[in-house]
């Protein structure tokens, strides 16, 4: 029997009522707890190896980290309710099929999802929580494929309690070596207006172009005194400045290159973000609705690699980085069974495993073929080499395509273990109305298969994405486990990539530590796959060191 301990808001605000279930939600007993005391119930209780159930991880854990007190499982209602709502395991369930309720709404701060939420009522509204737990034990236990539901909803759940981890312990950071990337690149901090590196680049791109007054810092400004210096020009995207020869290309792309870095990193963002020599982002689990995370603040899923240098292990401890080598084509390989392509990925470069197979000529062309399957790229060199990778991986291909077919028809799609896609809008499902009714114009017909082949290229690359999230969530709970009796913490996730903050003692057993993770992440999602998830890991002092 598992322990379920349900924590609920008392009507007094200096109490909490912990209530204590099976594993079925049967009520066994009710204590109410004074706020003060909780976190030394939790430690109290941990010993007996509960699953905590809450609202909110992002809300209940943080003040217990900040305690001193761990928890090892939880169950998130929230992130769990946005999962069984849209999956098509559960979809004969009340949660499912019933009206929108409160827990439809993000979690406060969080960022706005890909889609519109189907619910935006006033959030400060009462959560039910016991019945919505039960409401959610009903669902995994009618749902079609109860094995993998509970897996995803236990991974999303351990998701978020790392990601509040990560928050609490932080990513170490030298704001001294930060300074110093940012003056060699920008000049040195300025009191005022922009660093001397960027001034003289803004006066060289104004020289050049004739127009002393000209603010490239504005897009309409820049766009304006592009075309009024002779330049047709659609945007001010560097793509399309690199296209155009003109004296100002060089100056231009090199400012709009350290203004990115002055905004984003600069001096500004480091004192705002680094306190105590840690960086300690705001990390959303689920954030992104193929269930990748996304931050509401911090910007670490976008860290570039010129300030990587800054991240820096303290004195008698190592960084250990390991990011999965081609995640997202291994996953598909497994998901698919196709055992030509999990042939491929036995290398530890799944490209030149494709080289080797015969399938294209050189390593180049591989990546290009693959990522192109998996993100439905129908012009250019991708285009012509499906063909090939067609042939040589027949079930892989298969299973993307019959995902882009179902996009189209405007069906949704589910990843391995169940997260399911949003089904289109109503404009697109109008579009699609038109262009199917009789006497429809040749405009409404194109426009309804343009919209189709886009809303096909998602559905392609959410059942790879989506499952490559899973694969991730559960690699990183797996290393969790393993690092809890050890000195070592995670404090840094980023899709793919994982970093270890370890005693130099440590290192080595960490970074077999985080191997193991990835082959256990791959038999859980799996079972006993032919796919090889292999590792890049390192073993440093700074981020930038790690190749």
């Amino acid at each position: 029997m598992t322990l379920l301990l349900l924590l609920d808001d008392d009507a007094r605000a200096d109490h909490v009522v912990l209530q204590e279930l099976t594993d079925e939600g049967d009520r066994v007993r009710t204590e109410k707890v004074l706020v003060a005391h909780l976190p030394e119930k939790v430690r109290e209780r941990e010993a007996d190896k509960p699953r905590w159930v809450w609202d909110d991880t992002s809300r209940r854990y943080p003040p217990l980290l900040a305690a001193g007190v761990r928890v090892d499982r939880c169950h998130d209602l929230r992130l769990c309710h946005a999962i069984l709502r849209r999956s098509i395991y559960a979809r004969g369930s009340a949660i499912a099929t019933g009206p929108p309720t409160p827990w439809d709404g993000p979690r406060p701060g969080a960022p706005e999802p890909v889609e519109v939420s189907l619910f935006d009522e006033d959030r400060a509204e009462t959560l039910d929580v016991v019945d919505e737990l039960q409401r959610q034990l009903d669902a995994m236990r009618e749902s079609d494929e109860p094995g993998k539901l509970r897996l995803l909803l236990a991974a999303e759940s351990t998701g978020a309690l790392i990601a509040a981890e990560m928050n609490h312990v932080g990513v170490p950071w030298s704001v001294e070596a930060h300074d110093r990337i940012l003056t060699g690149m920008l000049g040195p901090r300025p009191r005022s207006g922009r660093p001397a590196k960027l001034e003289a680049l803004a006066d060289e791109v104004r020289e050049a172009l004739a127009q002393p007054n000209l603010n490239l810092d504005s897009q309409q400004d820049l766009l304006r005194g592009l075309r009024a210096a002779g330049y047709d020009v659609e945007s001010t995207s560097r793509w399309e400045i690199k296209e155009i020869d003109l004296p100002a290309t060089e100056p231009l792309l090199a400012y709009k290159k350290l203004a990115r870095l002055l905004s984003a990193n600069g001096w500004t963002w480091m004192d705002t973000w680094i306190h105590d020599g840690r960086f300690r982002p705001d990390y959303v689990p689920g954030g992104v609705v193929t269930g990748r995370w996304a931050t509401s603040g911090g910007g670490a899923l976008q860290l570039p690699a010129s300030i990587r240098g800054a991240v820096r292990a303290d004195e008698g401890w190592k960084l250990v980085v390991a990011d999965a080598a081609q995640l997202e084509p291994r996953v598909l390989a497994a998901m698919s069974g196709d055992a030509a392509m999990a042939a491929a990925g036995r290398h530890a470069d799944l490209y030149q495993g494709v080289v080797d197979a015969g399938i294209v000529e050189n390593r180049a062309q591989a990546k290009v073929a693959m990522l192109g399957a998996i993100y439905g790229a129908t012009t250019g060199p991708s285009a012509v080499l499906m063909p090939r990778l067609t042939q040589g991986f027949p079930r892989a291909v298969a299973l993307v395509e019959a995902a882009a077919r179902a996009g189209e028809r405007g069906d949704v799609v589910a990843t391995w273990l169940g997260r399911t896609s949003p089904a289109p809008d109503a404009a697109w499902q109008d579009a699609l109305a038109a262009a199917s009714a009789e006497g429809a114009g040749a405009d409404d017909v194109r426009a309804a298969r343009r919209r189709g082949r886009d809303w096909g290229r998602f559905t392609r690359n959410f059942v790879v994405q989506g499952t490559a999230a899973e694969w991730a969530l559960c690699w990183m709970a797996s290393l969790r486990r393993r690092l809890r009796d050890r000195e070592a913490h995670l404090v840094f996730f980023l899709h793919d990539e994982v970093m270890v903050h370890s005693p130099a003692s440590e290192a080595d057993g960490v970074a077999e530590a985080v191997r193991e993770s990835a082959l256990e992440a791959g038999h859980l999602l799996f079972g006993d796959t032919a796919v090889d998830f292999a590792l890049n890991v390192a073993v440093v002092d700074s981020y930038d060191e790690a190749k």
